[in-house]
């Protein structure tokens, strides 16, 4: 699996960097186990632009989610692994939804909106919102091979990372994969941070930022 250092910010990499370090054999073989089916680019993937209905029916464009870090999830109601991991999507969003981060779950079930609505209910679906695209267009324009298939987009609404089949989307590692990508705004490396009661906290030292990097290249390892 392909690491793309340049997508995480530098102080976040470095916290997570410094957790990787003290995490024992079984923890990171867990990770691993959790992350294993995550492909991570080593340059960022243009999107097609695509377009798909929201629950009241109105047309709407990817383009809409630009400045948020999105997981585009590509499922539908007769798929029985997606069915099993929308719950999780549903607390990944509940979790970090908000200005900076967004799931977009986009059915193509060819019943619609109602068929989604009714799925949703069963299952208590609360923070996730509708999206549906009965044509199925977009699982042709974004080469999905299978369902489900899940997209991790920048802010610039290009492709960062993509997870072929289910993914234990309310998993630690997830969250903490995911928020170094949330957060990053600068690929500089600023040379003093201001914690909590306000006091400057140097960024990891690079021996240990190198370390971590090759920590969490080799949990992201196929």
């Amino acid at each position: 699996m392909k690491l793309a250092f340049g997508l995480l910010a530098p102080r976040p990499v470095a916290l997570l960097a410094a957790a990787m370090i003290v995490a024992t054999g079984s923890q990171l073989a867990d990770a691993q186990d959790v992350l294993k089916n995550f492909v991570v680019h080593e340059t960022a993937k243009p999107v097609p632009a695509i377009n798909f209905e929201d629950g009241e029916g109105q047309r709407r464009a990817l383009t809409e989610f630009g400045g948020k870090v999105v997981v585009l999830n590509i499922w539908a109601t007769w798929c029985v692994p997606c069915r099993r991991e929308m719950p999780a999507l549903d607390r990944l969003q509940a979790a970090l939804g908000g200005a900076d981060f967004a799931v977009v779950p986009l059915s193509i079930d060819r019943g619609g909106i109602d068929t989604i609505t009714k799925f949703y209910a069963e299952i208590g679906i609360r923070h996730l919102p509708i999206y549906v695209d009965v044509s199925g267009k977009a699982v042709r324009d974004l080469g999905a091979v299978g369902l489900p298939t899940t997209l991790v987009l920048g802010r610039a609404t290009q492709e960062v990372a993509r997870i072929i089949g289910p993914a234990e989307w309310d998993a630690p590692e997830v969250a903490e994969f995911l928020k170094p990508i949330i957060a990053r705004q600068s690929a500089s490396i600023q040379p003093a941070n201001r914690d909590d009661n306000g006091s400057a906290s140097q960024s990891a030292a690079p021996g240990v930022l190198s370390r971590g990097l090759q920590w969490l290249k080799t949990l992201l390892k196929e």
